[in-house]
């Protein structure tokens, strides 16, 4: 028997399976049932379809992570529409190319954010505007709670295909414009069983939103963590004080966060000892570049939660791999964060190499540096309306291969580590430098709170590493370290060539909404009296 994997299957799973049960802790306490969600998903369905919203028509959603969210998201697949969300750290422009750029009809904005789409309006082609308060923005808004009020719930589902597009999520444009990553029923269902495995999720979890849901629709979460029938607990943000409380009051058992909201954590936990558990054991997902050793400990060892580390880009779910993989260390075991810094084994289903220029395999000895490409059934169908990037990014070293554009190495067990981004590596004097490595070295300065590490130009050796930290007291006009310290430091543990000589205190690193740190924006201040840049980063 052959049956369609579709998305809208999550939501009718949990209202006819788990209609009593608490689905959503709202932002400001309220809480619904799965029946109750989704009688306000059919709500604005019915509002959005007499509106003139059709199968095949974007639908963005410019929301932090709140219940309105996910109401939205789940309203526009069951009319077939395609689920557009949006970064709200993104500015006015950015958005008016992308509303432009994916054709949207709709737009779903959030109170805080409403403004940024206001100041674009008349640019852009979208004809509908809903703000979960209109009082407080400014322009021609409907009110999302009146528009639900108004609505009899009626609304006709379409037939649809697995392979229909089913969201749209925009890139950061880190070089270029923005690029809309296609994703269909099938990748965005198969992508949600495979997160439903390797993290665990199940129906008696409780899950803290502090990952943005318009991240790759929450890394799938949208849909496991409803499909399962688990609860969802709403974060406006990554307030540490919210954090903690949240996972003692609502006893949370599952959160993701990156490396910079877990140093967020630890630095709010030394200096207030909160609470870090409920009722429930808690484990928590990092992903990307692995967070500091000592963060890991402090993580595991003295807040008693489970670590995960996972791996992954906007284009192939996200998620593909994991270093969770119990055969491969002890718990009891120091050595397990060796393991757990590793990006690791590939998911279920889920097919990884790590290939040279010429495409093929490099050895298994932890040493030889590759391109990671993978290819799977959660990897994106394109990029919206840009056939030649599509192309470029799955044929450029191996033909049919999603390219990561990470530089890894592969252990004895077949393990991946990223040693850098293709665009990160540091090119001096013909030596590859990563800037994951020294970033790590300085990290466990015990002056250094956060640190960014990118190529400077430099006339004897072409480029040079240059550190931008963050000082653990706060202050860059007084960091309670000099830069020669921090040399002396690096050369204690580095070989001579990789030592860190440039260095610039800032009370910031730019960062994504992820908790990501964008070395593009420091690259480009560092390299913007150069015609060209050795590693072209």
């Amino acid at each position: 028997m052959r049956k369609p994997l579709l998305v809208t299957d999550f939501l009718d799973r949990a209202r006819r399976l788990y209609g009593e049960k608490e689905a959503v802790v709202a932002t400001d306490g309220e809480r619904f049932t799965y029946g109750e969600l989704g009688e306000r998903v059919d709500a604005l369905s019915a509002a959005l379809e007499a509106r003139g919203v059709e199968q095949g028509d974007r639908v963005a959603v410019l929301d932090p992570n709140t219940h309105y969210q996910l109401e939205t998201a789940y309203a526009t697949m069951q009319l077939g529409g395609v689920h557009t969300p949006l970064n709200y750290r993104l500015t006015p422009d950015d958005f008016a190319y992308i509303l432009e750029d994916a054709g949207v009809k709709a737009v779903v904005a959030d109170y805080e954010y409403a403004e940024k789409v206001e100041a674009v309006r008349d640019e852009v082609p979208t004809e509908i505007f809903i703000c979960n308060d209109a009082d407080a923005v400014d322009g021609d808004w409907e009110d999302f709670e009146a528009v639900l009020d108004e609505s009899d719930g009626e609304y006709d589902r379409p037939e649809m295909d697995e392979d229909d597009v089913v969201t749209i999520n925009y890139t950061s444009g880190t070089t270029g414009d923005p690029k809309g990553v296609m994703r269909t029923h099938r990748n965005e269902t198969l992508h949600a069983y495979l997160i439903t495995i390797h993290q665990d999720i199940a129906d008696d979890d409780i899950y803290l939103w502090t990952l943005p849901m318009f991240h790759v629709n929450g890394w799938g979460h949208i849909y496991a963590i409803t499909g399962m029938g688990a609860t969802h607990v709403c974060a406006r943000g990554v307030d540490p004080a919210y954090v903690f409380d949240a996972i003692q009051t609502e006893d949370v058992s599952y959160f993701c966060g990156a490396p910079t909201v877990l140093n967020i954590l630890s630095n709010y936990y030394e200096e207030h000892e909160p609470v870090v558990t409920g009722e429930n054991d808690v484990r928590v997902a990092t992903a990307g570049a692995a967070p500091p050793e000592a963060t890991l400990r402090l993580v595991e060892d003295e807040f008693g939660w489970y670590l995960k580390h996972v791996y992954g880009a906007t284009e192939t779910g996200p998620l593909i791999t994991t270093s969770d993989f119990r055969r491969f260390f002890d718990d009891e075991d120091d050595a397990r964060f060796a393991v757990k810094k590793r990006q690791g084994l590939g998911f279920l289903g889920t097919e990884i190499r790590v290939v040279d220029e010429d495409g093929e395999e490099v050895p298994r000895d932890d040493a030889t540096v590759g391109e990671v490409v993978v290819r799977g059934n959660q990897v994106m169908e394109g990029y919206w309306n840009k056939p030649e990037a599509t192309e470029e990014a799955f044929s450029e070293r191996l033909e049919g291969f999603y390219h990561m554009g990470d530089l890894a190495t592969v252990d004895e067990d077949g393990m991946i580590a990223i040693r850098d981004r293709k665009k990160d590596i540091i090119i001096s004097g013909g030596e590859n430098i990563s800037s994951i490595e020294l970033e790590d070295t300085l990290f466990d300065h015990p002056a250094v709170a956060a640190v960014a590490v990118i190529p400077s130009p430099s006339e004897q050796w072409g480029e040079t590493p240059k550190a931008f930290i963050v000082p653990e007291n706060g202050d860059p006009e007084n960091p309670g370290v000099d830069p020669e310290e921090l040399t002396a430091f690096t050369r204690e543990h580095l070989a001579s060539y990789k030592v860190v000589r440039r260095f610039k205190f800032v009370e910031e690193l730019p960062t994504t909404a992820t908790g990501k740190i964008q070395k593009y924006e420091l690259r480009q201040q560092e390299w913007d009296d150069e015609e060209d840049m050795v590693g072209q980063g």
